[in-house]
């Protein structure tokens, strides 16, 4: 049956535009080439022109410079047909890859929003409120702790900060002046003038002197009796 019908043939894929561009792409470089040479073939019949003299050789120099021109003029055409036929390939390769890439944006996107949709099942707009709350109370009794804790005990809280800084001034002034001076400070005075007034301790000369004034004394260092007495 296969000698008689033959073999089904697989069908060959169709060309992809890549190769179709690529394929327009050399034809025209073919027809760019023959042009090139045919610009030259005129180039050498121009001045065959100008170097003849008028007359049957330099019409028959003409008529071939017509048919080479007429021949340019041909695949010059054709260039352009060809150089259109590559720009319209272009577009639809460049719609083909934008169409190609939507897809997968939205394939993307598909899954993306599948996997949020997930995700927002776990999470109740509620639960984060109430958790937000609770973590501005701890905030707030965090703070009343800590300002407790930072209170003085010593320190009354009627005090005016304004007269305690005018007072350090006031201190600080003092005890600039005092020391330009070299004169003890003034709060220390009281307590050198106390010290001052203070009778110091008699040395054991000044208290034998003294002891001599007031009372003689005997050989032994007692009082010494008087003579009158003796007498008597």
């Amino acid at each position: 049956m296969k000698r008689v019908f033959g073999v089904k043939k697989d069908k060959e894929p169709p060309p992809s535009i890549q190769d179709s561009s690529e394929r327009i792409n050399k034809r025209g470089d073919t027809v760019d080439e023959k042009i090139k040479k045919l610009d030259a073939e005129l180039a050498r019949y121009k001045e065959q022109i100008k170097n003849t003299r008028p007359g049957p050789a330099q019409v028959a120099v003409k008529a071939r410079a017509m048919r080479i021109l007429k021949q340019k003029r041909m695949y010059e055409g054709q260039r352009d047909m060809l150089y259109n036929q590559t720009f319209n390939l272009d577009q639809v390769a460049f719609a083909s890859e934008g169409i190609k890439d939507a897809q997968q944006t939205v394939s993307a996107l598909k899954s993306a929003n599948k996997e949020l949709k997930g995700v927002m099942k776990t999470v109740k707009i509620q639960d984060i409120d109430n958790l937000q709350d609770e973590m501005m109370d701890l905030m707030d009794v965090s703070s009343e702790i800590q300002e407790t804790l930072g209170r003085s005990y010593s320190v009354p809280d009627d005090i005016d900060e304004e007269d305690l800084m005018g007072e350090l001034d006031a201190l600080e002034a003092d005890m600039a002046m005092e020391t330009e001076s070299n004169e003890v400070p003034s709060y220390l005075q009281p307590e050198l003038d106390a010290e001052l007034s203070m009778p110091s301790a008699p040395t054991g000369h000044a208290a034998s002197a003294g002891r001599a004034n007031n009372q003689a004394e005997d050989e032994l260092g007692l009082p010494a009796v008087p003579r009158a007495s003796l007498r008597g």
